[in-house]
């Protein structure tokens, strides 16, 4: 299996963008990943919420593959602890899936599309975080999450 997290927008804060490279990079000793990012959207001034949306669920859309599995990071999305977590990853490896795709939406969340599509939502806290700091978070729970699957000792229970 491998995963990959694709995200809308890029990270302009340097010292963000060194603590993802590294949990990237920890984390690919243990499952490919990829971290795909999503250009912005052009003149969004012009552009209604929906409409917005709806140009970034296209883009979303059309970075999938016909056999992955969609979790989107939503704030109504199922939360879970870290243990729970690895459980949860540990349960899509062995079911047989070859890529399972997280993805962080645009400022005002996904398009119905985007929604239809999906296979689940997952919440990473009730809090509202900055896009660019939940691409950190959830790379860090991956890594954590393997860390709890091979009993290693960066996750004290």
């Amino acid at each position: 299996m491998t995963i990959k997290l694709l995200a809308i927008g890029k990270t302009d804060n340097k010292e963000l963008q060194s603590l993802i490279n590294e949990y990237t990079k920890r984390l690919g000793f243990y499952i490919k990943f990829s971290l795909e990012i999503i250009p912005d959207i052009k003149n969004v001034k012009n552009l209604s919420e929906a409409q917005q949306k709806q140009k970034e669920g296209e883009l979303i859309i059309s970075k999938l593959n016909a056999t992955d599995i969609l979790i989107l990071l939503d704030e109504s999305g199922k939360q879970l602890d870290s243990v729970g977590f690895s459980a949860y990853l540990q349960k899509h490896m062995n079911s047989g899936i070859k890529q399972l795709v997280f993805v962080i939406g645009g400022p005002y969340g996904f398009s119905q599309d985007v929604y239809n599509k999906s296979n689940g939502k997952i919440s990473l806290s009730k809090m509202t975080f900055s896009h660019q700091m939940v691409r950190l978070f959830i790379i860090e729970q991956l890594y954590r999450g393997f860390t709890i699957l091979k009993n290693e000792p960066y996750h004290h229970r």
